[in-house]
């Protein structure tokens, strides 16, 4: 099965690797070779042991849901396990993670950019209308009125159930 919604920011992805389909939950990440190819597909590095980085990438998921739903605490318990630090490389600007277990690193680094996103871009992070739906998307759209994680999963579920209210 195909992973819904890719091509979001880094922390949009890492949060829509766990999902709906047909009534249950499906986790990308209980395939750990999932967890690889999400990491390369991310250029992130799989620093350490990679099942100690899927329980971290697990770990920041979870808490980034919490967050995006209003309870901050976990997101910040994450937080507290790195730091950015700004570096001149070449004259030009660059960063280094720095944190305190390597299986951190990715988890880190997603958690940092969700807190970013969402600083820049609050009103724009929104999870699918569909009640059902557990997806985030950061709305590009130019009005800024993107309501579905998909028009051609959700937003037509929702036409279809709108036409069958008026009709029955």
């Amino acid at each position: 099965m195909s992973r819904p919604l890719i091509g979001e920011p880094l922390p949009l992805d890492l949060v829509n690797t766990w999902w709906n389909w047909q009534g249950a939950h499906v986790d990308h990440f209980d395939d750990v070779g999932n967890v690889r190819a999400w990491l390369d597909e991310h250029g992130l590095p799989a620093d350490g042991d990679l099942e100690q980085a899927r329980e971290r990438l697990i770990e920041s998921r979870t808490a980034m849901r919490k967050a995006l739903a209003g309870d901050e605490e976990s997101l910040n318990s994450i937080l507290r396990h790195g730091s950015r630090r700004p570096l001149l490389r070449s004259g030009a600007l660059s960063e280094e993670v720095i944190v305190d277990d390597p299986a951190w690193r990715a988890a880190w680094i997603a958690a940092a950019d969700l807190v970013r996103l969402v600083g820049e871009r609050r009103e724009r992070v929104r999870k699918c209308a569909n009640p059902a739906c557990v997806l985030w998307f950061d709305d590009v759209s130019k009005n800024g009125r993107r309501r579905w994680c998909s028009m051609e999963t959700c937003g037509n579920r929702a036409k279809v159930n709108r036409y069958n209210q008026r009709h029955s």
